[in-house]
């Protein structure tokens, strides 16, 4: 809770690259709130209320979790929600003349991000754009998380993708502010 909320006000990219992950730890300890509690939450320094809190909020994570019959692999309604937000964010940057620096970034990742697509085992049609970007950065962090080697031209287009998610997410914190010209 403490990590994701100072992230969801700095860097949506980042809160939800973390939140991804969270959902993968969780999954790593059976969705068990107690082990989480007892065997992860324990590992940080923090105060024993910090503890407490961060605990509650993992075991509301897990309800969550359950309810939502992500067990095994997908994402939380509300990590969903928040692609979907900035998913809308993407396409008003893309139609507005006012983010010509934006339009070039996509256009520069585009290829990549039309490679990646291609090669999923299964094209989701419905996926959208961006979840494609974070995934191929989520995959890249893992692998560097597991010190495996990632080629050149993975790291070429993470490049790329990383840019255009750094853009906009700093044009999801200008929109918050009320500093974004569409």
């Amino acid at each position: 809770m403490k990590i994701a909320r100072e992230l969801k006000q700095t860097n949506i990219a980042e809160y939800l690259l973390y939140m991804w992950q969270l959902e993968d730890t969780i999954r790593a300890f059976s969705i068990d709130a107690d082990r989480l509690a007892t065997e992860y939450v324990a590992r940080f320094g923090w105060t024993d209320d910090e503890k407490r809190a961060e605990a509650e909020w993992l075991s509301n994570l897990c309800i969550m979790m359950r309810q939502e019959g992500k067990q095994e692999r997908g994402h939380l309604q509300m990590n969903a929600g928040t692609l979907s937000l900035l998913t809308d964010l993407h396409l008003a940057m893309l139609q507005s003349p006012k983010q010509a620096f934006y339009s070039a970034a996509y256009y520069q990742a585009l290829p990549f991000i039309v490679e990646l697509r291609a090669k999923e085992k299964q094209v989701d049609n419905e996926k959208l754009e961006l979840e494609t970007c974070f995934e191929a950065m989520y995959g890249t962090m893992m692998l560097r998380l597991q010190k495996r080697p990632i080629s050149k031209e993975t790291q070429t287009a993470v490049a790329h993708i990383s840019k255009l998610l750094a853009l906009l997410a700093d044009a999801w914190n200008k929109e918050k502010d009320g500093d974004l010209e569409l």
